[in-house]
């Protein structure tokens, strides 16, 4: 499969079949993360693996934010949790001086590395944000130094719908030479 087939194939998925992931996807998933580039190389981010139910069963009910509870975690067969060890001098001396917190791009690069293989295997992922971390923590033993700014949810999709995905334009959302010039899509 072509890398671009991959990106059009990838969809937020919130319902999945009982099916468990194979142990070697799941090992596949991990490496393509721990090929992603991060800060000075400092490969800061870290993964729980959740499969066990009962455990996903606790996050879902525990650690999920009010209002948008996403109750559909707990159909899922597998969760990563993306975690930051933040006590790398990338992240504390690098952030401190731009205001950029590296972690949470590194992060966020070595899980989308993740998504996108996921995809290539014939599986869905969607990303959650919406947790509180003290509980998570709580609930996955993660240490207090530990930074877990994402979940990652990971199955076989049950609603294997092909709808075309609504994206902007590429004028709307990039700009040639200066903000507000808009570039023109060929």
């Amino acid at each position: 499969m072509k890398f671009d087939e991959i990106l059009r194939m990838r969809r937020s998925t919130r319902s999945f079949d009982s099916r468990p992931v194979k142990e070697g996807d799941v090992l596949s998933i991990l490496e393509a993360a721990r090929l992603a580039p991060s800060a000075c190389n400092s490969q800061t981010w870290r993964f729980v693996t959740v499969t066990r139910p009962e455990i996903i069963r606790k996050i879902c009910h525990g650690a999920m934010r009010p209002v948008i509870p996403n109750r559909w975690l707990e159909q899922a067969p597998l969760v990563f949790v993306g975690c930051s060890q933040l006590d790398v001098i990338a992240n504390r001396i690098g952030s401190g001086v731009t205001g950029i917190e590296y972690y949470q791009i590194d992060l966020g690069i070595a899980m989308e590395h993740m998504v996108l293989k996921a995809t290539e295997l014939g599986l869905g992922t969607c990303w959650i944000g919406w947790f509180d971390e003290s509980t998570l923590k709580k609930i996955l033993n993660i240490p207090n130094k530990i930074k877990v700014s994402a979940l990652l949810a990971v199955g076989y999709s049950k609603d294997e719908s092909s709808k075309k995905r609504k994206r902007k334009p590429l004028e709307k959302i990039v700009f040639s030479e200066k903000w507000g010039q808009p570039i023109r899509e060929k």
